[in-house]
């Protein structure tokens, strides 16, 4: 096959990698000038890959229609902040009747549309039954490392879920299917916010209590907030929810967690994402999750009290005091 894939992050090159060992031909469009080079030349992503071979099958390019031409599968790996401006770019230019697989995980701040409902919006009707949308927990570097790992394929396509599941399914990439899209977006998008939390607990030298507590009543807001969406709740049990939630609030591998470690040690939150390369979907996504459920009324403290550390300079202090203040709950309800 040959394979577009949409951005050139670690991420992104770590699926163009699985894809390539493969056999597959794979095209990765990339906005950074370094990755295009780097990956031509000398078959390395030396800015967000370093160190990893890439197969001769890979190339990458700065153009997205050149990356989306003759194509047999397209895969998005863009920031969610940028997936409604790409594909508005490239939307009459996509092959009709290919698999689409988004591997973004997001929820768009302004719409708080998820990202499946980014790509209903942007893309004609006749594209829809041909998405697909791969989650779970799978840090880049350790599935380019040929560890084990295991993620799943939704859509509400049956066949397709299953085409898409053996194309991307190797001997350290198991993939499974479901037809709960919303349920394996709304888990993706929502754990990197918990994992922020989590790392505020780790800088601020709290225990496993502590981390635990988090990842549980996390997973119960997430739970609740998939289940307002029309999401089966088992799902956030799942790869997509309850897996990924553990992986990126238990590893400093975590960009997210990463970003939280630091404003727990006293670090300005500027000034930590300044230092950054990659983007902490976290921090926008708090923003984005807070305002959704706003929208439906659905209760997440945790949530709410990241999204005002964030962006409204709660203390990191009174943020602690209000959650475990809060009045005393049945813990299932």
């Amino acid at each position: 096959m040959r394979i577009g894939l949409l951005g050139g992050g670690s991420w992104g090159t770590t699926l163009a990698k699985v894809l390539g060992e493969k056999g597959h031909d794979v095209i990765i469009w990339a906005y950074e000038d370094e990755v295009v080079k780097t990956i031509n030349e000398e078959n390395e992503n030396k800015l967000f890959l370093p160190d990893f071979k890439l197969p001769a099958t890979i190339t990458a390019t700065n153009s997205l229609k050149e990356a989306v031409k003759n194509i047999d599968m397209l895969v998005n790996v863009v920031p969610s902040t940028f997936v409604r401006s790409i594909f508005n770019e490239i939307k009459e230019d996509i092959p009709l009747y290919i698999p689409i697989v988004s591997a973004t995980k997001g929820i768009e701040a302004d719409t708080s549309f998820l990202i499946s409902e980014i790509l209903e919006d942007v893309l004609h009707e006749k594209y829809h039954y041909y998405l697909s949308f791969l989650s779970g927990p799978s840090f880049a570097k350790e599935v380019a490392s040929l560890h084990p790992t295991l993620v799943t394929v939704a859509s509400i396509n049956t066949k397709l879920a299953k085409h898409v599941q053996e194309i991307f399914a190797t001997n350290y990439f198991r993939t499974y299917t479901t037809n709960d899209v919303t349920g394996v977006e709304v888990g993706g998008a929502l754990k990197n916010v918990i994992a922020i939390g989590a790392g505020v607990v780790s800088g601020l030298g709290y225990g496993t209590n502590t981390t635990s507590a988090l990842i549980t009543r996390g997973l119960a807001e997430m739970t609740r907030f998939a289940i307002s969406r029309g999401a089966n709740p088992l799902t956030l049990s799942g790869l997509s929810g309850l897996g990924d939630l553990v992986l990126t609030c238990s590893s400093s591998l975590s960009r997210n967690w990463s970003v939280g470690y630091r404003l727990g040690c006293g670090e300005s939150l500027t000034d930590i994402l300044k230092s950054m390369r990659m983007i902490a979907e976290g921090v926008q996504n708090s923003k984005s999750a807070y305002l959704a459920a706003k929208k439906i009324n659905v209760e997440m403290p945790i949530f709410t009290t990241i999204y005002r550390v964030l962006y409204e300079n709660l203390s990191i202090a009174d943020a602690g005091d209000y959650l475990m203040g809060r009045s005393l709950k049945q813990e299932i309800y």
